[in-house]
């Protein structure tokens, strides 16, 4: 028998923004300036100040710039910003999302169907 899906887990701490992990460690690791940094990566320093103050978020070209420079590729700050958004969106949007009913059966829940 399938177990029931819960409608949403919310971890219980807030994941980091992206910018700010860029800001604390990244940047500090590499030894180089937020001026530095932008004009490697070919950015205003406006827009990286924006994505370091969490301001803005780290788009896919922003990922693909970061990944090269850090070189742990785009994916990884992209799913960075993944996790902020999502968290985000669910602690926003928590209580329309729990009157939403599910309305796939509990055999395509547990077959992970997706459409």
């Amino acid at each position: 028998m399938a177990k029931p899906i819960q409608a949403l887990r919310m971890p219980k701490m807030r994941p980091a923004h992206p910018g700010e992990i860029l800001r604390e460690d990244v940047l500090p690791a590499l030894k180089i300036s937020v001026v530095e940094a932008a004009r490697t990566l070919g950015v205003s320093r406006q827009m990286l100040h924006g994505v370091m103050a969490g301001r803005a978020g780290v788009s896919a070209d922003m990922a693909l710039r970061l990944g090269k420079l850090v070189g742990n590729g785009a994916q990884w700050w992209l799913s960075l910003q993944q996790a902020f958004d999502l968290y985000e969106a669910e602690a926003r949007l928590r209580g329309e999302i729990e009157a939403i009913p599910t309305l796939a059966s509990p055999g395509m829940r547990a077959a992970r169907l997706h459409f």
